[in-house]
């Protein structure tokens, strides 16, 4: 039996629909997809109806031979050698997938649980603490909210986010939610550090001084979200997230166990299953923007289950916002006979294309095409 709740929230078999009514009044709860399970429904929300999951792409088998690279970090500032090959699986890696895995990549596994218990934390709070910090302005550094693209996108996606902007001003610590405060910020810390290890390692893989990607100001803005995808009760018909790429240089994902993240290769959908410890890095809009298409950002989405909550944090490195800087292919990439393919752009212009067009199911890099 549905919640009285559905009353007001259609499901998806209401024929005389108003997905604005929808929308205003899930936006006004101010609680996001858990709210809607926690005032009891048991059918999902038309709003939350996705065709994607009809994809003609199908999963990867168990049995397929092939996966997404896991790439061992271990001794990489210890043994010159080492790293030149760990540099060369990476490369191959953001050539072939956009994607690998990294493990012993320097985070105490005490850190990466504490990370995904204090956003697990942040989400299960009481309704009135929780609701203090939903907002949908995007200057805000600190806020809660539950898809970015709600009014823009198609279908709204399985999940809420707390999204902290921790570079390049990073909020004061009275501004963090409490009950995540201390790790978000000891988080944050240690992810940078590996992020500008793998600024290095891109770089080199690119045949580039170790330092120029940072040198370009990829490294200076640092965006933190803590996703909560609850448990669905449909997930047949709705996704936590929507196929999309990520508009910064590259993403660092940090996954619990429960599963369902999935990337585009080869035309075929492919597990990423979660590994203790690891962390799973995939290039960004802006990476094969710089790299004229050497590195590829690749299409991922996550699947909405029956089990959760599904918790994930994901670090976005990209460049200020607020910053003229201009971003084009790096000429010492673009040989005799390899023209760049982009124009020239900015932070603000890339990320403005991306977030007033939400997550449509296309890339945002034809729109800088030459």
């Amino acid at each position: 039996m549905e919640s009285s709740n559905s009353d007001k929230i259609p499901s998806g078999k209401v024929s005389d629909y108003d997905r604005k009514t929808e929308l205003k009044f899930f936006d006004d709860s101010k609680l996001g997809v858990k709210g809607l399970l926690d005032a009891g429904l048991t059918k999902i929300p038309r709003m939350f109806i996705n065709d994607q999951h009809k994809t003609h792409t199908n999963p990867v088998s168990q049995a397929s031979p092939e996966g997404v690279p896991i790439i061992d970090f271990k001794g990489i500032d210890k043994d010159a050698v080492l790293r030149s090959q760990i540099i060369k699986k990476v490369g191959e890696a953001c050539e072939k997938w956009g994607f690998f895995q990294v493990v012993n990549h320097g985070i105490p596994e005490s850190v990466l649980n504490a990370m995904i218990d204090g956003v697990r934390g942040f989400h299960e709070q009481d309704d009135e603490t929780k609701k203090v910090w939903y907002s949908r302005d995007s200057q805000t550094k600190v806020r809660f909210s539950s898809n970015f693209d709600l009014y823009k996108a198609r279908m709204a996606n399985w999940r809420d986010s707390l999204s902290c902007l921790m570079a390049p001003d990073p909020p004061l610590p009275e501004q963090l939610p409490a009950v995540c405060r201390d790790i978000v910020m000891e988080y944050s810390e240690q992810v940078v550090k590996l992020g500008l290890t793998l600024f290095q390692l891109l770089s080199e893989a690119l045949g580039l001084h170790p330092n120029h990607l940072k040198d370009m100001g990829c490294a200076e803005s640092i965006l933190i979200l803590g996703h909560y995808y609850p448990p669905c009760p449909e997930p047949q018909l709705t996704l936590g997230t929507s196929s999309h790429t990520d508009p910064d240089f590259f993403t660092i994902l940090l996954q619990d166990k429960i599963g369902g993240l999935q990337v585009l290769h080869e035309d075929q959908w492919v597990d990423v299953p979660p590994i203790p410890g690891a962390l799973v890095i995939n290039m960004g809009d802006l990476l094969q923007l710089v790299s004229n298409n050497k590195f590829k950002s690749i299409f991922h989405r996550v699947l909405a289950k029956h089990v959760g909550p599904r918790i994930s944090v994901a670090c976005f490195f990209r460049g200020q916002q607020n910053s003229t800087r201009l971003y084009c292919p790096i000429k010492e990439l673009l040989p005799e006979g390899n023209p760049p393919i982009y124009r020239e752009t900015t932070i603000n212009e890339f990320l403005t294309y991306y977030y007033s067009k939400g997550l449509d199911g296309n890339s945002s890099l034809p729109h800088f095409k030459l």
